[in-house]
């Protein structure tokens, strides 16, 4: 391997590192106030749907991210992304059909994203959110990322 190589690799390998480290949050996504710990996403997943089966009520969170779920029409989906000032979730989208947007009541922390739809008419909603992966360098010499972190869920409406 060149050495160019080996350099180009290290120096990315260290970005990748120095990146994670600067997020200042604990484990439930809250700002620590830089304390420079890393907390990994939740790595547990909620089980799919069963064929067939579909919920008159569905609660998503930021660990369902990449779930496909059934609701019944005239059923409602609810979300809440725990997210930080630092770290802050965009407001969720949704493009497909069948959902209609209903209030969702008050974001309570700076940085969450929350939404409500209630099923209308069948069919395939994908929702669908990002957040920075790290947060902005508060102190000289720390390392920033450009990363982003993406949510995704499809609701299928029957």
């Amino acid at each position: 391997m060149r050495r160019t190589t080996l350099v180009a690799l290290a120096a990315t390998t260290l970005l990748l590192a120095g990146c994670g480290s600067q997020n200042g949050e604990d484990g439930a996504g809250k700002d620590t106030g830089g304390n420079g710990k890393v907390s990994p996403a939740p790595a547990t997943r909620s089980p799919e749907p069963t064929a067939g089966r579909c919920e008159d009520h569905v609660e998503l969170k930021a660990g369902d991210d990449g779930r496909t779920v059934c609701v019944t029409t005239g059923g409602e989906v609810r979300l809440t992304l725990d997210g930080t000032r630092s770290r802050p979730w965009k407001p969720v989208t949704a493009s497909g059909d069948g959902l209609k947007g209903i209030n969702a009541g008050f974001v309570i922390q700076p940085g969450d994203a929350t939404a409500a739809y209630q099923a209308v008419a069948a069919g395939t909603v994908r929702l669908s959110s990002s957040r920075p992966l790290c947060a902005e360098p508060t102190a000289p010499g720390q390392v920033s990322c450009k990363g982003i972190q993406e949510w995704t869920v499809t609701v299928r409406v029957r």
